[in-house]
């Protein structure tokens, strides 16, 4: 049985038209049966978007980072890649409208393109996510636990327990249902604030009505004194990847296209309110937290400079409050990490894109949610979690390849979309460039490559770049050994926009050109 909807274009779906069946409607039109429920409105998708950037977990993880090389002043450079982001962000709020499909990051470059060039794009994607819920939950978030229940110095093993045990339940929640992981990131909106912004301003109040730490003042906030000494251009590189490890995966909620009311309204709405209001609470909280260092060299010593502060201004239970937030906010990021993982498992399977695709494209007629897909990647995490558990430096291994894959994906998904954005129709309604174009294309593309040459070339990134070129490596084992061949003889793959278009004027499709075939009874 077909899934094709032989007479429909996937633009001709209006905005004003917001039922349900007109959404489905756009998904058959892309070759797909609807089958996960759209239950997700725009705030639940903001608050995915926002929960996944996660400026609690961002500025916890790397405040260090910009203090160190750049002192008080790298926290400007916030807003710099701040605005750049927000730039990226425009180009995903507008494919988010034209292709509102599960696994976007492969969709779209796959339609943009070919199945090939979707291929890699895809796999790097779900390496990167693969890879980050283990190195999270491993390196920070097991520790910060323990030592909320006073086990500060906890033994490797119980850490990676912990780290297991933490990973677990998260898998939990995204396999009961994609509603619970919903609930879970819209608290995560409210931890993410309390974490970050009212600590903030509630330590700048302090800095201002109790005597000052030392001499310093406001001007202290364009202090450049760095603990270690490099030439300037190199110390606001590594100081600005506070803001680059942190302001991304704000598209997250375009993977959920397919669980979402109203999708090509909300998605876009969701990216961009939910990386505006990262980039400007995350600059309120940096300017509270560096206005309140009680002495600079001693925080830029410090393995967590945000805890240094707090506990000079505030109590011990204070504290640990604070450290709640944190925690919570690094499970929320995993939740949506898991949820997003999945869905692009499906997507991929759904084209026969992956080993054992018929079983990882099924989803549970009951959760509605993608299990078989689940369980697999649970154990894939739990092994980048165990190979993290083994290396030496670990943080910079794990963390920087999570860091530079999503330049890499919004590097090539941009660059197909300047080739072939001339294919795609205006959508009714729908967010759009207009004009603009292909200045915000050019400044994208000219962005990544500065932020990928920023995150490859210092030697503290050389087992990042080791791991990204293994994940390089086995993304084409697989697409030599079996995948060409699946493409070659159409049992996988999709249908260009290009080729959609014709089908629509009527020019009729060519056989074995992805979801035009059965999707049912692809062989594997």
């Amino acid at each position: 049985m077909s899934t094709k909807e032989e007479s429909a274009s996937p633009f001709q779906v209006d905005l004003r038209d917001q039922s349900d069946a007109a959404e489905d409607q756009a998904v058959g039109a892309f070759g797909y049966r609807q089958e996960f429920r759209r239950r997700l409105r725009f705030f639940a998708l903001f608050a995915v978007s926002f929960s996944f950037v996660s400026i609690t977990t961002g500025i916890f993880l790397n405040y260090g980072v910009g203090i160190a090389n750049w002192g008080p002043a790298s926290i400007w450079l916030w807003l710099l890649v701040g605005a750049f982001q927000l730039v990226v962000a425009l180009v995903v709020a507008e494919l988010g409208t034209r292709i509102p499909l599960a696994g976007f990051v492969y969709q779209w470059s796959a339609r943009l393109v070919n199945s090939t060039y979707g291929w890699f794009v895809g796999f790097a994607a779900l390496a990167a996510m693969t890879v980050s819920a283990g190195a999270i939950f491993l390196l920070v978030t097991s520790p910060l636990l323990l030592s909320e229940f006073n086990i500060n110095a906890p033994s490797p093993r119980l850490v990676l327990l912990v780290a297991f045990l933490l990973l677990l339940a998260t898998t939990v929640i995204n396999i009961i249902s994609v509603q619970l992981a919903a609930r879970v990131n819209t608290i995560a909106v409210v931890t993410e604030i309390i974490g970050t912004v009212v600590f903030g301003v509630l330590l700048f109040v302090l800095w201002g009505v109790h005597a000052k730490p030392s001499h310093y003042g406001m001007g202290f906030l364009g202090n450049t004194t760095g603990l270690v000494h490099s030439p300037t251009w190199y110390a606001i590189t590594l100081a600005g990847l506070l803001g680059i490890y942190t302001l991304v995966g704000f598209e997250v909620a375009a993977d959920l296209s397919e669980e979402c009311v109203n999708t090509r309204r909300n998605v876009p709405r969701a990216v961009l309110m939910a990386l505006s209001s990262a980039v400007l609470l995350g600059m309120i909280a940096l300017i509270g937290f560096t206005i309140a260092i009680p002495d600079l060299k001693s925080v830029q010593t410090s393995p967590l400079p945000l805890l240094t502060i707090a506990q000079y201004w505030l109590p011990a239970w204070v504290v640990k409050v604070f450290i709640a937030f944190v925690i919570f906010s690094m499970v929320a990021i995993i939740v949506e990490d898991e949820a997003a993982q999945s869905r692009l498992v499906f997507s991929l399977a759904r084209d026969n894109m992956l080993p054992f695709s018929k079983y990882l494209r099924r989803v549970n007629p009951k959760t509605r949610t993608p299990i078989v897909a689940m369980i697999v990647l649970g154990v894939l995490n739990v092994g980048f979690m165990i190979y993290g558990y083994f290396q030496a430096n670990s943080f910079n291994t794990l963390i920087g390849m999570t860091a530079i894959v999503p330049y890499i994906i919004y590097f090539m998904i941009t660059l197909a979309y300047a080739l072939k954005r001339r294919v795609l129709e205006e959508v009714p309604g729908a967010f759009s460039l207009g004009r603009a174009a292909p200045v915000v294309i050019g400044v994208v593309l000219v962005w990544t490559v500065i932020v990928m040459l920023a995150l490859s070339a210092p030697s503290r990134f050389y087992g990042s770049d080791k791991l990204l070129g293994g994940a390089a490596v086995l993304a084409g084992l697989w697409y030599l050994v079996a995948l060409r061949r699946r493409l070659r003889e159409g049992r996988a793959g999709v249908t260009t926009l290009a080729h959609l278009e014709e089908v629509a004027d009527g020019a009729g499709a060519a056989p074995g050109t992805g979801p035009s075939a059965p999707q049912e009874v692809r062989p594997e």
